[in-house]
């Protein structure tokens, strides 16, 4: 493993959950948007990551041990949440309503995506401490040399 490699996969890790977690706060923001652009109301999105260039499961005993060591973490999508329904609410003096006086709320709902913010900011609070560690090891070893 290279001496900066512990500072890039932490520091991707970071990156991936700042990206995540500003994701959460467009979700949050948008608890109310009843109608985008396209006309519909707006759709929670759901942040994907997936390691940054994977190694091939044929390649770990053709190849030495030094090689295979982690690259990082990226984001791979963001994708909206299909599955989820709208949240419905009578109110036929909205302007967003229905025929039936019904208006049709983000499927955002706030606890999931506060839980899912306590979630990345703990694992950014981890990658930090991890990058953190590596600066000292690194310090620790200049100091054995001088």
């Amino acid at each position: 493993m290279g001496l900066f490699q512990g500072f890039n996969i932490s520091a991707s890790g970071m990156t991936a959950e700042r990206f995540r977690i500003d994701t959460i706060a467009q979700n949050i923001a948008n608890i109310n948007t009843t109608r985008t652009e396209n006309g519909e109301p707006y759709r929670r999105k759901i942040v994907t990551f997936e390691e940054k260039q994977v190694t091939p499961f044929s390649t770990y005993y053709s190849t030495s041990r030094e090689r295979l060591v982690g690259n990082g973490v990226k984001v791979s999508s963001v994708r909206s949440d299909m599955e989820t329904d709208f949240i419905m609410d009578y109110d036929p003096a909205h302007p967003d309503a229905d025929e039936n006086g019904y208006v049709h709320y983000p499927n955002v709902n706030t606890v999931t995506e506060m839980t899912n913010l306590i979630d990345a900011t703990r694992a950014y609070e981890a990658n930090t401490t991890a990058f953190n560690s590596s600066k000292s090891m690194v310090q620790a070893a200049l100091k054995i040399g001088s």
